[in-house]
């Protein structure tokens, strides 16, 4: 049995956000072993559609690909990538509809360089999905220091061509971004 995450993400509500739909190519850049939205995510993408974990750890990525093989899900792709690299990421350039960076910023210290990995990957007229932590002191979450800027980030998404269509609360705990590239 695999605890999915979904207790405090609901990824449903992220695919609705993002307007994910069969044939789309899609990524989770930070995905975790959970898969929580890779696996939900590559079943609505179906057979025409891509679904990549990207992760910096392998034995993430090999649990992931392990999941996929034991449900016969054959369009989840993982890819190993330091994401706060610019060009390090092996999936083609410009080739996403969607990008998801759900409680990964929390945990890098280059947030602009992955904001800049991902913007490269990404279609004119794609999304980027941000949800990171907004409730501080927490046993359970991140490091009061570690908590994203927000407003740092819509600053950065203005400068580089994206359009702030939304921002939303994602449960108790988290704040949800729809930035969408209109280059």
């Amino acid at each position: 049995m695999y605890h999915s995450g979904n207790q405090m993400v609901d990824p449903h509500i992220l695919f609705e956000k993002a307007q994910i739909q069969q044939g789309m190519h899609v990524a989770d850049f930070g995905c975790g072993q959970t898969g929580h939205l890779i696996f939900p995510c590559a079943k609505i993408l179906g057979d025409r559609g891509i679904m990549y974990a990207v992760d910096i750890l392998k034995d993430v990525l090999q649990q992931i690909e392990q999941r996929a093989k034991s449900i016969s899900l054959m369009n989840v792709h993982s890819v190993w990538s330091d994401i706060e690299k610019e060009g390090h990421t092996a999936i083609p350039k410009h080739s996403l509809d969607v990008a998801f960076l759900v409680n990964t910023l929390v945990h890098v210290k280059e947030r602009h360089a992955v904001l800049e990995e991902v913007n490269r990957l990404l279609k004119d007229k794609a999304r980027l999905i941000v949800v990171d932590w907004i409730k501080k002191g927490l046993v359970f979450g991140p490091k009061d220091e570690q908590f994203i800027n927000f407003q740092d980030i819509e600053q950065w998404a203005r400068e580089h061509g994206f359009v702030v269509q939304e921002v939303f609360e994602v449960g108790r705990f988290h704040r949800g971004m729809v930035l969408y590239k209109n280059q």
